[in-house]
């Protein structure tokens, strides 16, 4: 008897339930479709997920984005990535746009947890095998995994959305703090080397989310002020680097970031800072009663499904950044 089979490799798309939009956006850049699952809490809060189609010997990847309440959506993955290597996928490559706990990247203070570091030592736990993020908090979280780490950066698209409408002449980058000056500087060379500002600022380690903004080292005066960060959660840091920016003399702020978190009152704060427009990406959802009138999003999805295309080919995902990946 001569046996047969088929080599060829089959890409399949699981979503988590945080953010099914984008995940049926990527879905559609890559013209396929999402593969259909049932999942349901039970009355204690448990998770239960079930796939509706074989995935044995697949090459699948799990999308599952962490807003609130992020504890949740990390322990769906969990479920996610374990149900499939009991399904017997052969490759589990977890797409994770925001990456949870990543400001716990290191201890500040003796006692304290490295959760960034746990969050990756569960997902390896479970059976993934690859992690594709974007603009993860601190570099060096891609460390904590002991496998590939796809560290996408949506810099590209926020920085052509601001060429496209405020040119290059007279833009200022300007870093919320002196830890984003790397950061920034990649902004710069990609705003035509627009000149650096930064804020200086101080914060409290023992209150979370309370930033007092001091000053701003740099020439703005009269400039368009492009104000960057990797995310934004109750919106303090960027609402009153906004007004230190005004106060020194900056003529419309621009804020762009990557992942709007905005956790209340970021919305309101974010309306009234006096900033001309704040761009973010859809890596996290962002619903209505979180939207206001000067706010853009951009969508992630194209960048995550080439990306998801470069893997599933064993092509090159750095040529996603013409080599400065």
């Amino acid at each position: 008897m001569t046996w047969t089979t088929d080599n060829q490799k089959n890409l399949m798309l699981f979503s988590g339930r945080a953010h099914p939009d984008l995940a049926q956006a990527v879905a559609d850049e890559l013209g396929i479709k999402v593969t259909p699952q049932t999942a349901r809490d039970f009355a204690n809060g448990e998770i239960f997920v079930r796939f509706e189609e074989s995935v044995r010997g697949s090459d699948a990847f799990v999308l599952q984005s962490c807003p609130y309440p992020m504890n949740q959506w990390v322990m769906e993955s969990l479920i996610m990535i374990d149900a499939l290597k009991r399904g017997s996928a052969k490759r589990i490559s977890v797409i994770l746009p925001f990456y949870p706990y990543a400001r716990q990247d290191k201890k500040h203070r003796g006692r304290e947890p490295i959760s960034a570091r746990l969050i990756a030592d569960l997902m390896k736990t479970a059976g993934a095998d690859r992690i594709i993020t974007v603009d993860l908090h601190t570099d060096q979280i891609q460390g904590f995994f002991d496998g590939p780490v796809d560290h996408m950066h949506a810099q590209g698209q926020l920085a052509d959305y601001v060429r496209s409408n405020y040119g290059t002449d007279n833009v200022t980058v300007v870093s919320p703090d002196s830890g984003r000056v790397r950061v920034a500087e990649k902004w710069a060379d990609a705003l035509n080397g627009a000149p650096l500002a930064f804020i200086h600022k101080t914060r409290d380690p023992l209150v979370p989310n309370q930033v007092k903004s001091n000053r701003v080292v740099g020439d703005v005066d009269g400039r368009t002020c492009v104000l960057i960060d990797d995310m934004i959660d109750t919106g303090g840091t960027i609402a009153g680097a906004v007004k230190v920016l005004k106060d020194a003399g900056a003529g419309d702020v621009v804020i762009a970031t990557t992942h709007g978190v905005f956790s209340d009152p970021a919305a309101e704060r974010l309306a009234n800072c006096g900033a001309k427009e704040v761009i973010a990406t859809d890596t996290l959802p962002i619903p209505e009663d979180k939207r206001f009138e000067n706010l853009t999003v951009l969508s992630i999805a194209p960048l995550l499904a080439q990306t998801i295309r470069e893997v599933f080919e064993n092509g090159s995902v750095t040529s996603l950044f013409d080599g400065s990946a």
